[in-house]
């Protein structure tokens, strides 16, 4: 017998992403249990269920999707699979929790908002740093205008390219592969960054944008770089690049207002410095165990009809068509 009003979650693609970083929060949040979970690999995924203490594995996803058990569904496979996986639960009637990016393009991922809403089934995308307590607080801060109106917005972000060594590795390679990532290491990493600026900010249009291969290590695009017109003449600028010297390696967001500045690196997690009147202030957040707890937790109040969709589907395909934008497709 089902326990009333609970989400009982089939994961779909329980890889690297689901053993810290969400997997096991669907346990541990009220009203919430993982009851099954698929991998191609039946050795894998037997072991994930064993690991987990998760009742049930399959090989096949429509087989998940279709137990009678499941009544909620995340998808944590590569992008290449997201549009497939994400229609199957959809079709069957079954809310959705997609992991970033949405989906390959901008046209998957509208495709797909566009049928959650035509099906009338719940769908979020896992942009999940907006639940987390630092992410809120620059929020309310901005909100209260704290530092008045904002001027410009500037991200930096710089890493090592991908080693000889991962490039072997199937679990890291395939995100340098566009025909199952959708780009390069731009696509891992930029939707938690450019998610962040629509969920501080709101829509806007990608300008002057820039992408190619310098180091030529690999297909995929390896620098991006461009602008966002935002509302109320607020300029955003980024740049990314995946083929710098370790020494170089930089992650940091920088939001200018009339009245001071707030700078905080998206993926640090531990500290935002705020510059005012006065001395810097540097405010200290707890370093969380499973990154996705506070957004698996509001999506399964929204799943249960006591909160609204923390990211929609929508939301989703807006920050897929700044990529688009970005990286020239």
């Amino acid at each position: 017998m089902h326990e009333p009003d609970f989400i009982r979650w089939g994961i779909i693609g329980c890889g690297d992403v689901t053993e810290m970083k969400s997997g096991p929060a669907f346990n541990k949040i009220p009203y919430s249990k993982l009851v099954a979970v698929m991998r191609r690999d039946a050795a894998k995924a037997a072991d994930y269920a064993a690991r987990h203490q998760v009742a049930r594995w399959y090989t096949d996803a429509e087989q998940l999707v279709l137990d009678e058990e499941v009544n909620a569904v995340y998808i944590a496979t590569p992008p290449s699979s997201h549009r497939r996986y994400a229609q199957m639960a959809i079709e069957a009637g079954k809310p959705v929790y997609v992991e970033k990016p949405m989906a390959m393009n901008a046209a998957e991922a509208m495709h797909l908002a566009a049928l959650a809403a035509d099906k009338n089934v719940k769908l979020t995308v896992a942009h999940y740093r907006r639940g987390h307590e630092r992410i809120r607080f620059i929020k309310k801060m901005l909100d209260e205008n704290s530092i008045g109106g904002i001027n410009s917005v500037n991200l930096l972000y710089q890493r090592k390219p991908l080693s000889p060594e991962s490039l072997k590795l199937e679990k890291t390679a395939w995100r340098v592969n566009p025909s199952i990532s959708g780009g390069g290491l731009f696509h891992d990493i930029a939707p938690h960054q450019l998610d962040l600026v629509y969920y501080f900010f709101g829509n806007g249009m990608p300008v002057d944008t820039i992408s190619g291969n310098r180091a030529g290590l690999y297909s995929a695009d390896d620098f991006v770089s461009g602008k966002i017109q935002l509302k109320d003449d607020i300029r955003f600028s980024g740049t990314w690049r995946y083929d710098q010297d370790t020494l170089l390696e930089t992650d940091s967001f920088e939001i200018i207002g009339s009245q001071g500045s707030i700078r905080f690196g998206v993926f640090e997690n531990k500290t935002v410095t705020v510059t005012r009147n006065g001395p810097d202030e540097i405010c200290h957040f707890e370093e969380l165990q499973h990154v996705q707890l506070p957004m698996i937790e509001m999506v399964v109040n929204y799943f249960r009809g006591t909160a609204v969709n923390p990211c929609s589907g929508e939301e989703g395909a807006e920050v897929m068509k700044w990529m688009d934008a970005f990286t020239c497709k």
